[in-house]
């Protein structure tokens, strides 16, 4: 069983930073597919961003396209966000997800909720105008 602890949350000024982490413990696959996801109240859960855990490919949805990137620590298992330039329409509960769908040395469909079979419990981003 793999275990996601996201952490880095909090409340920021439009135009500020924020870095979230996601520790991963537990049982993971060799290669699969990690991903950010955000969903706020009364919205669907969409997909910001994704990663391929064997090369580290990437994947940024246009929303955050410029503005978040994803990266990983192999050495300590932890999957970062590094959110710049923050907007409002940024706050969301963000969450870490991981066994996403491979498929021909990538991520199948890396925004896809469906796709990913295993979630954490999310961290809050708040961002203020």
């Amino acid at each position: 069983q793999i275990f996601l602890q996201e952490s880095g949350g909090g409340s920021v000024q439009a135009g500020g930073s924020l870095r979230l982490s996601c520790k991963v413990s537990g049982y993971t696959y060799i290669t699969y597919c990690m991903g950010w996801f955000r969903q706020a109240p009364g919205l669907k859960r969409e997909g910001v961003a994704a990663l391929f855990t064997r090369d580290d490919i990437t994947y940024i949805s246009d929303s955050a396209k410029g503005r978040f990137t994803i990266s990983r620590d192999r050495t300590t298992d932890t999957l970062y966000l590094q959110m710049s330039d923050l907007k409002p329409e940024d706050s969301a509960t963000y969450y870490c997800a991981a066994h996403g769908f491979i498929r021909n040395g990538a991520c199948y469909a890396p925004f896809e909720t469906s796709d990913y079979t295993d979630w954490g419990r999310g961290t809050q981003v708040t961002v203020a105008s």
